[in-house]
């Protein structure tokens, strides 16, 4: 018998059911033509399922359920159970929106928490080309090419205390992006455990620095 060595090179298309939440400021017009900016929710490992109603228990959709208003267009999926996030399905999504809705691209933001904040991380590992920036709160350490976060802004936030996602997960990987030559900011809540996001996310601060954050046109 012969033996030949050879390779094939082919697509795999997949079929994917993303359910998301969707609010719009109150503003929205698809007729303004610098278009709106969008900021991405990614919530953690306890709202997964097919019951949307879950997102809206923590983060940002609790925020929007309870009447707080946002200048930005807000999407916030929900990860299948027994699942992480995509960030390939994630990145499909936005696609999906940015042809659907008045969106500024220049001013496309991810942020989430614990298992959302993995998610973050590694939709700026994958992505970092589409993001003005992007905010991790306690997410698990992901190993990062730090050459794509060279021109990407990141605000990552953590708790001391948090007992579920250990705090050196964030300071390793901020201190492996400033040995690279990148600016990020870490802020470190001194008292709070894993919920570090109720203070972020009520902070306006935090979303004028988001807003602040734009892409550079390229020449």
């Amino acid at each position: 018998m012969k033996e030949s060595k050879s390779q094939i090179c082919f697509t795999i298309t997949k079929n994917v059911d993303c359910r998301f939440l969707l609010s719009l400021p109150t503003d929205y017009d698809e007729s303004i033509k610098s278009g709106f900016p969008l900021l991405l929710f990614l919530h953690g490992s306890g709202e997964r399922g097919s019951n949307l109603n879950h997102v809206k228990k923590v983060g940002i959709p609790l925020l929007i359920k309870k009447g707080k208003e946002f200048p930005f267009i807000i999407v916030s999926p929900q990860c299948p159970a027994n699942e992480r996030w995509s960030p390939d399905i994630l990145n499909s999504l936005l696609d999906h929106l940015v042809d659907e809705l008045n969106v500024d691209k220049s001013r496309i933001y991810v942020t989430g928490l614990s298992m959302g904040g993995q998610g973050t991380w590694e939709m700026g590992n994958q992505y970092s080309e589409r993001f003005a920036a992007i905010a991790p709160i306690c997410g698990f350490f992901v190993m990062l090419d730090v050459k794509r976060f060279k021109n990407l802004p990141v605000w990552c936030f953590h708790g001391a205390m948090d007992n579920v996602v250990p705090v050196t997960d964030s300071i390793n990987m901020i201190k492996g992006l400033k040995n690279a030559g990148c600016k990020p900011l870490l802020t470190i809540y001194p008292d709070a455990d894993h919920d570090s996001w109720t203070e972020t996310y009520n902070n306006p601060k935090f979303f004028k620095w988001l807003l602040s954050q734009k892409k550079k046109k390229k020449d």
